[in-house]
């Protein structure tokens, strides 16, 4: 079985592969069983993209104001 880390691209790639699944749904060229199956990786590579995007708005936020105590950790980079 695959480590979930070596499935899922980078963010922009992620969006990438998104919108080509959107095509592929969208275009009605695929049966059922292809159709659920894109439609999966689709959620799975949504799940991924709002995870990153939540990251990094974690740091923003920890990079604007390290003071507030919203902040649970002190940034480090590369985290």
């Amino acid at each position: 079985m695959k480590d979930k880390t070596e499935e899922l691209p980078d963010f922009e790639k992620a969006l990438e592969e998104l919108e080509a699944l959107v095509e592929q749904l969208e275009s009605g060229d695929l049966n059922l069983d292809q159709s659920l199956q894109q439609f999966q990786r689709g959620v799975e590579l949504t799940r991924h993209c709002q995870g990153v995007l939540e990251k990094a708005q974690q740091t923003v936020e920890q990079l604007i104001d390290p003071e507030d105590e919203a902040s649970a950790a002190p940034f480090e980079p590369g985290d």
